[in-house]
């Protein structure tokens, strides 16, 4: 069933797929330096491995699309080794690259020296446990000015831990971080290791963005669709870490204000298209059903009723286990095996012209990046870069030269680029 579904899907994306525009009949580019070119010759899909189930798709191109293959050349060259479980990337103006590490720590890289800092101090505990420890950053948007960093983290508290967001300011002689300020805390707390989201931007009004995790535990699960628990959530917030104004519970009883979107399982990439504005998730679903998602406010995203996965014991989500509910979202593309998706960014440069708006996705057990090319909010097309390095890839973001820049759980920072 799945083999057959695979080779209808295949067929209908070849015939069905229309470019944003193609290259000229001698392979070139088109000469408008404005214009963008999408390879318009269909591969079989990426995935050639069973599944761990045979749920039927929601709609046609939802999992398994035709393969696409970058036409230019490019390669991944390793900038920078030694880093400590980087997670996060965050570009400074000047071109150099703010990264966090796990056990609680920021450096400074260099792609230029290929040089890397000492630890910067100032940045309160964290709990490193399992998944935990420090996440995702961004910068303020008046960062040249103010010099404020703003980063998620995992918690130690009394009775456990949870996901908070910290601010503060990189001193001038980048060594420290001053007057940190923990400003947010995803609640209730538990005692556990897993699933603390931790991805986070800043939106065009100034507000914040924060993934959460839902705990991953049975005794937690539940709470990604209860209002009055943070957990499972995506939430916007000022830069006190209030809840932002215009949020869609605002004002409702028994539902915390700062819930932008819920139903999420562990939510960690987030990023703009840059095209429309609108907001994308990636999420770990269980063993199968990784997804992304196109995040609309107050929408319900169905973890745990609806799934495309299976529990890691190999057991069914769900009595009877369902995929597809009203009232609830589906995601855009789904994996099955799995992603294991860390953070993602579409691509707004022009060193690679056929990469225009693609999203990419740090794949983590899967050991590649994704490469996806989306069409009127359908994913029409589907690549894998740099698996032949065997890492795994936990963040990745475009700099300003229009190169993409990705750590790996092994403690690497790739460039990767035109040649």
């Amino acid at each position: 069933m799945k083999k057959h579904f695979s080779n209808v899907l295949f067929f209908a994306a070849a015939t069905a797929f229309i470019s944003c525009s193609g290259a000229n009949s001698n392979g070139q580019e088109p000469s408008d330096s404005t214009a963008t070119s999408q390879d318009t010759t269909k591969y079989p899909p990426v995935e050639t491995k069973p599944g761990n189930t045979n749920y039927k798709p929601a709609f046609e191109g939802q999992t398994r699309i035709a393969g696409v293959k970058t036409t230019t050349p490019y390669e991944g060259q390793v900038v920078v080794e030694g880093l400590k479980s980087p997670w996060g990337i965050a570009e400074l103006p000047d071109g150099r690259l703010l990264i966090t590490e796990k056990e609680g720590t920021m450096r400074i890289v260099d792609p230029t020296a290929k040089s890397t800092s000492e630890a910067i101090t100032g940045i309160p505990k964290v709990d490193a446990q399992g998944q935990g420890g420090l996440l995702g950053l961004t910068l303020d948007p008046d960062f040249a000015s103010n010099r404020m960093v703003y980063w998620v983290f995992s918690e130690p508290v009394s009775g456990g831990n949870h996901t908070a967001v910290a601010k503060g300011k990189l001193s001038e002689d980048e060594k420290s971080i001053e007057g940190a300020t923990v400003i947010y805390q995803a609640l209730p707390t538990y005692n556990g290791k897993l699933h603390y989201g931790g991805r986070i931007l800043f939106g065009k009004d100034g507000n914040i963005f924060v993934s959460t995790g839902e705990r991953s535990d049975l005794e937690t699960r539940p709470q990604a669709q209860q209002l009055n628990s943070a957990l499972g959530k995506i939430v916007r917030i000022t830069k006190d870490g209030k809840p932002a104004a215009g949020n869609p519970f605002e004002g409702q009883a028994d539902a915390k204000p700062e819930i932008y979107s819920y139903g999420h399982r562990n939510v960690q990439g987030l990023a703009f298209d840059p095209v429309t504005g609108e907001l994308w998730d990636s999420e770990f679903g269980p063993r199968g059903g990784d997804e992304i998602n196109l995040v609309k406010p107050g929408k319900n995203y169905g973890w745990p009723t609806i799934t495309y996965g299976i529990e890691y014991s190999g057991g069914e989500i769900g009595n009877p286990p369902i995929q597809q509910k009203d009232g609830l979202e589906q995601p855009v593309y789904y994996w099955d095996p799995v992603l294991s998706p860390g953070g993602m960014t579409f691509y707004t440069g022009s060193n690679v012209p056929e990469w225009q708006n693609n999203l990419f996705i740090g794949g983590l057990s899967s050991t590649h990046i994704a490469r996806l090319v989306i069409k009127d909010n359908k994913v029409v097309g589907e690549e894998r870069l740099l698996a032949d390095k065997g890492e795994r890839f936990r963040d990745v973001i475009q700099g300003k030269n229009g190169a993409l820049y990705s750590v790996t759980d092994g403690g690497k920072l790739y460039k990767v680029d035109k040649k």
